[in-house]
């Protein structure tokens, strides 16, 4: 069974995941996509800003920093 996915945000800081879904608006999908933030791609939270926004990601092999709106917008599926 496969686990169910949640938001980026909702892992704790320091969890791998896996993306399952983008639901960004597709004018700005493209922007993730070109950085490498891909479904089935492995990322890693790194930290929340002091106020949550940016949140900081590790995707690979580099730390992205989304606006906490878009991350929220990003479905992971934690990594057994």
């Amino acid at each position: 069974m496969a686990a169910a996915s949640q938001p980026l945000t909702a892992l704790p800081v320091g969890a791998a995941a896996t993306v399952a879904e983008i639901k960004v608006p597709p004018e700005h999908r493209s922007r993730l996509l070109e950085m490498g933030l891909l479904v089935g791609t492995p990322v890693e939270l790194v930290r929340f800003a002091p106020l949550g926004d940016p949140v900081e990601i590790k995707v690979r092999g580099y730390h992205l920093t989304l606006r906490k709106h878009e991350a929220e917008q990003i479905f992971v599926q934690m990594s057994s």
